[in-house]
């Protein structure tokens, strides 16, 4: 296994590595350690993948979420989850992304079953999810964790829990239409009715079609947010009606409006997150 990307944040305040693809899994990870002491805390809005979050440094990570407040050794979140925040110490932590069409054969669980909160990762790995954070935590290398982390995933996998081909479809062409797509054409284009596509994807990627569409529309709204265009044009080349529905959106992934999510967007392990997942290819 070849070395990965590795860098130092400013002042030396963070370890950053990776990406680096899980090849077969349809997962990608990135780890980050906190070197300088200066805590993180982010405010996470939802995305169009499955998310997994394992912290090895051994104080755990503070999570906010729709629940209430805990503290949590590692985490998964699905694609309805509502804006949260995560705040630890000294963390130290291996993230990886997964296809939602992926995540029901390596978490064990569908999609739609994770719900709107985070899920503590002990209740679905149960003990093992104790043992990969001490095996993470023996590591000397990114190079090591990485390895530890694809090991666990490809023995954690499923094959044969695995979405309808027809869902995969519409993810599919949801995704390449970034999110711009009727669900009436979509439905047609898969040969099934509204209802039967409404129910099957619900429960096998964890959202509505719709829903899906909406967020994937939003992460793109995000990329051009962040890039400094305007919201104006950010709305129109997105496929808003106007610049009123991309704040409409932006406030309900996010929990907040455009200004602040660009203006706000300011710590190193955010910045860093933001760029790393940039070349996350969810197609799977």
């Amino acid at each position: 296994m070849g070395a990965v990307d590795v860098e130092r944040g400013p002042g030396a305040e963070w370890d950053f590595a990776g990406p680096v693809e899980a090849a077969g899994l349809g997962a990608t990870i990135i780890g980050y350690r906190d070197v300088g002491g200066v805590g993180v805390d982010l405010r996470v809005a939802g995305t169009a993948a499955v998310t997994v979050v394992i912290e090895f440094g051994g104080r755990g990570l503070i999570v906010d979420d729709a629940v209430g407040r805990r503290t949590l050794g590692g985490f998964v979140v699905g694609l309805p989850i509502e804006p949260m925040r995560v705040r630890g110490e000294r963390a130290a932590c291996i993230e990886v992304r997964l296809s939602p069409t992926q995540a029901y054969s390596l978490l064990g669980v569908a999609p739609g079953d994770l719900g709107r909160e985070v899920v503590d990762l002990e209740e679905l790995w149960g003990a093992r999810a104790r043992r990969l954070r001490e095996r993470l935590a023996s590591a000397e290398t990114w190079d090591e964790r990485f390895a530890v982390t694809k090991s666990f995933l490809a023995q954690c996998d499923t094959a044969a829990l695995a979405p309808d081909p027809e869902v995969l479809a519409g993810w599919h062409r949801i995704l390449l239409s970034h999110g711009q797509v009727r669900i009436g054409a979509l439905a047609e284009s898969v040969g099934w009715s509204h209802k039967r596509l409404l129910g099957r994807f619900e429960s096998q990627i964890g959202l509505t079609p719709k829903r899906a569409a909406m967020l994937v529309r939003f992460r793109y709204a995000v990329d051009g947010l962040l890039a400094g265009l305007p919201a104006a044009d950010v709305a129109a080349d997105c496929g808003y009606t106007d610049q009123a529905h991309l704040c409409r959106d932006v406030s309900i992934f996010a929990d907040q409006p455009p200004r602040v999510l660009t203006t706000h967007y300011l710590p190193a392990i955010a910045k860093y997150r933001y760029r790393a997942w940039g070349n996350f290819s969810n197609t799977g």
